[in-house]
């Protein structure tokens, strides 16, 4: 990045995230409005200062990530860190960071946007809550016995493998098993190995040498290299081409790996957590997975129970995602009608909690009331119901209601029009109105 003589300040004042530019000695040169609201600081009173008599950056002391920055000459991409504000709060923040240049291409400094993640891990603490297991939503048996390994399996570094159809929670299966484990402190990254091409797949697990391929233009680490002492998480591992695989039974048998286009062997300590959603022996047998391998990483197998098996776990996910969407769409949804679970229990779910989840957030998009979630609003390949009683039907501010809703409503209310007209979202002389032009009575 060059350095412009008139940075676009108004631009960067109008960025949500927060962003502080640095000079050649870390200090501080500008500071936006969105860092000066998340952190409480004035441009004022910080500018021309130390970056780190500032922020205090859990890092500044030890391995600060700006200075290697400098150093290697690599750019930060969402490096996780805390800093303290002017409350001398210390608060979450997610870093992207790269180097000022000046014409001459002669670095002068640093530009770092943050973002502040306070508010989503409360959300995400929230969200817990309701969790039994690691963030894992579910009482089941199936569950309970899953739940049950995942700690058995807490001080072993042993290869394991996670098999369930598409949308069960295989990633949260992976996360518990990483949390518990003894390397929870460690490096966690996670791939999937369906959406890389073969030579974009192999640089990023393995890392590259410049010049190993066209665009390879610097020394690039890989995954494997990243997560040495931690885990790595490889998703749709049968997806993986089978001529790459030998490079991974490689390091699960002794740890060592070569980078593209490279003849240095490396060394990584890395646990390995795999997963894939296809029919093992039918992978095998069609030469996508090495029958070698699928025994190494098959240490510790864990299958996830598609959703259709395990009912009593619809209610506790619906009453999850309702308390997550009522945060996302700022609505105050508390609840779901019985009739309308009745349906979400009966359903099948081919597309199992991933499936379940969208129908919820679906629900959600159409509701117009405060209200619990009906029937109506179900997605139209679940519900039955053709009419919403909980439902404001609103044209150009014309108020639209059956002669039979509000019969209903007035029949399952006791006739009480104050509680109809609160249900309708409509004033209580509207239900008077309606009942004197439809002639109805008790």
């Amino acid at each position: 990045m060059e350095m412009n003589k008139e940075l676009p300040l108004e631009i960067l004042d109008s960025l949500s995230e927060g962003v502080i530019t640095l000079d050649k000695e870390l200090k501080i040169a500008f500071i936006n409005l969105a860092a000066q609201r998340i952190t409480g600081l004035k441009k004022r009173e910080i500018s021309g200062k130390l970056c780190k008599a500032v922020f205090h950056c859990e890092f500044c002391k030890t391995g600060c990530p700006i200075c290697r920055m400098l150093e290697t000459g690599n750019s930060i991409f969402n490096f996780d860190t805390k800093i303290i504000t002017k409350e001398n709060e210390e608060i979450d923040i997610k870093i992207n960071a790269t180097i000022l240049k000046d014409e001459s291409t002669k670095p002068v400094g640093a530009v770092i946007s943050f973002k502040d993640l306070s508010n989503m891990k409360n959300l995400k603490r929230m969200l817990n809550e309701d969790s039994d297991f690691s963030g894992i939503i579910g009482k089941s048996e199936q569950m309970k016995e899953i739940y049950k390994l995942i700690i058995e399996i807490s001080d072993s570094d042993a290869p394991v493998l996670i098999q369930g159809e598409t949308g069960t929670g295989k990633e949260l299966i992976a996360n518990a098993i990483k949390a518990t484990s003894k390397r929870k402190r460690n490096p966690f990254l996670k791939i999937n190995c369906a959406v890389f091409p073969q030579d974009l797949l192999a640089s990023e697990l393995f890392g590259h040498i410049k010049g190993a391929f066209t665009s390879a233009d610097r020394n690039r680490m890989g995954r494997f290299e990243l997560a040495n002492t931690g885990t790595i998480f490889l998703d749709e591992i049968s997806e993986m081409p089978i001529q790459m695989q030998t490079h991974l039974l490689r390091i699960l048998q002794d740890g060592t790996f070569e980078r593209v286009g490279d003849s240095i062997t490396r060394n990584t300590d890395v646990r390995i957590i795999a997963a894939t959603n296809q029919e093992i022996e039918k992978a095998i047998r069609d030469n996508k997975l090495r029958e070698d391998l699928f025994f190494r990483i098959n240490v510790v197998p864990i299958t996830v129970p598609p959703l259709r098996t395990r009912k009593e776990d619809i209610p506790l996910l619906v009453n999850h995602f309702i308390k997550k969407f009522s945060i996302s769409y700022n609505k105050s949804i508390v609840g779901i009608d019985k009739e309308a679970l009745k349906i979400l229990v009966n359903y099948d779910w081919p597309g199992n909690i991933r499936q379940l989840e969208n129908a919820i957030e679906y629900a959600f998009v159409r509701s117009h009331s405060n209200l619990n979630i009906c029937a109506c609003c179900l997605p139209t390949y679940l519900r039955t119901v053709i009419e919403c009683y909980n439902y404001k039907y609103s044209v150009q501010h014309r108020e639209y209601i059956s002669t039979g809703k509000l019969l209903k409503l007035l029949d399952d209310n006791g006739w009480n029009r104050s509680k109809v007209a609160d249900i309708l979202g409509v004033n209580r002389t509207t239900i008077w109105r309606k009942i004197k032009e439809f002639g109805l009575n008790p």
